[in-house]
């Protein structure tokens, strides 16, 4: 198991169970590199000055990879699967434009499309060309397509993108952001029985068990 205790390794995952620390964590599972793992409440502990000197922000995931900071999810995927090629996370330099396309796509549009939505946010056919998404429903069309073509995003070959994109889908449906559509289904279950996805859910589970313990006591 990648996950360490050692104080010495020199690539760290701040995180929380519940936050989407639960990608990155994968993304790290994937990659069978060894990391450790700083475990943040939400609230005091994400706001601390130690804390914010690394993320601005206040938020996790972050990842600290001898001393360079890393924010931002399909960053944090982007940045491992360079960083460590021998696990075959990318594709290569000359052949990204579809690995660029979707880890983008779920980032901006997507992502913008969904959080919208659950806000409530009414756009109108007239406001439509101002966000990237359009609509809600082009949006979740066009994911469907892209996860129904192949296996994976890029073919046969699984990666950063589908850790990301594939993220987008599996907890869109759980929390019913995204329609269980039958395409998002049959991916998300190819994805979900992925041992490092077990794995890393496996870590999140128990720490989430611990925590919640931890403040009954």
């Amino acid at each position: 198991m990648p996950l360490v205790e050692d104080n010495k390794c020199d690539l760290v995952l701040y995180t929380n169970p519940w936050s989407r620390g639960q990608i990155v964590r994968w993304m790290l599972e994937e990659t069978g590199v060894a990391y450790r793992q700083v475990v943040l409440n939400y609230g005091e502990q994400m706001k601390t000055p130690a804390y914010l000197a690394i993320n601005p922000m206040g938020k996790v995931p972050t990842l600290v990879h001898e001393g360079k900071v890393v924010t931002e999810c399909p960053a944090i995927c982007a940045y491992l699967a360079d960083t460590f090629p021998e696990a075959a996370l990318a594709p290569p330099f000359y052949d990204r434009a579809a690995y660029y396309r979707w880890l983008f796509f779920a980032a901006g549009p997507l992502e913008a499309a969904i959080v919208n939505r659950l806000l409530k946010v009414e756009v109108d056919e007239d406001q439509q060309k101002m966000v990237g998404y359009g609509s809600y429903d082009k949006a979740v069309a066009v994911l469907a397509d892209a996860v129904s073509s192949a296996p994976y995003l890029l073919g046969e070959q699984f990666t950063a993108a589908d850790v990301y994109v594939g993220s987008h889908v599996i907890w869109g449906m759980q929390f019913e952001s995204l329609p269980k559509r039958p395409e998002f289904e049959r991916y998300a279950k190819r994805l979900m029985e992925r041992p490092a996805f077990l794995a890393a859910k496996a870590i999140d589970d128990r720490l989430g068990e611990a925590l919640k313990n931890a403040a009954q006591a």
